[in-house]
């Protein structure tokens, strides 16, 4: 095997060993953390980012996951309230989780 092949090789192994593993399967609940700090999501800040269209996101970041989901009205049409400006986030999206985010 030649030394170009190997160098290619190491990375894409790597890269697969990544994918298994880690925190086990994730299970029917989406509702739980299940990272470091494993808690309910509802004890997480959420916050709010803006998309390049102006329509607004619900964002949780916990400092190793982060979690996005578009925020709906309750005829699951997208708010766009205009809180920010595009592609900004705002509020305590990082609070609620001990891990503390260096970003």
């Amino acid at each position: 095997m030649s030394i170009v092949k190997i160098v290619f090789a190491l990375p894409v192994v790597g890269l697969l060993a990544a994918c298994t593993g880690g925190h086990g399967t994730v299970g029917p609940d989406k509702s739980r953390d299940r990272g470091t700090d494993r808690k309910h999501l509802s004890q997480l800040r959420a916050g709010i980012w803006v998309d390049p269209n102006g329509c607004d996101h619900w964002i949780i970041d916990d400092g190793v996951e982060g979690y996005l989901s578009q925020r709906l009205d309750r005829y699951g049409k997208p708010v766009c309230s205009g809180i920010a400006p595009p592609t900004v986030a705002t509020g305590p999206f990082k609070k609620g989780s001990r891990i503390r985010d260096v970003l």
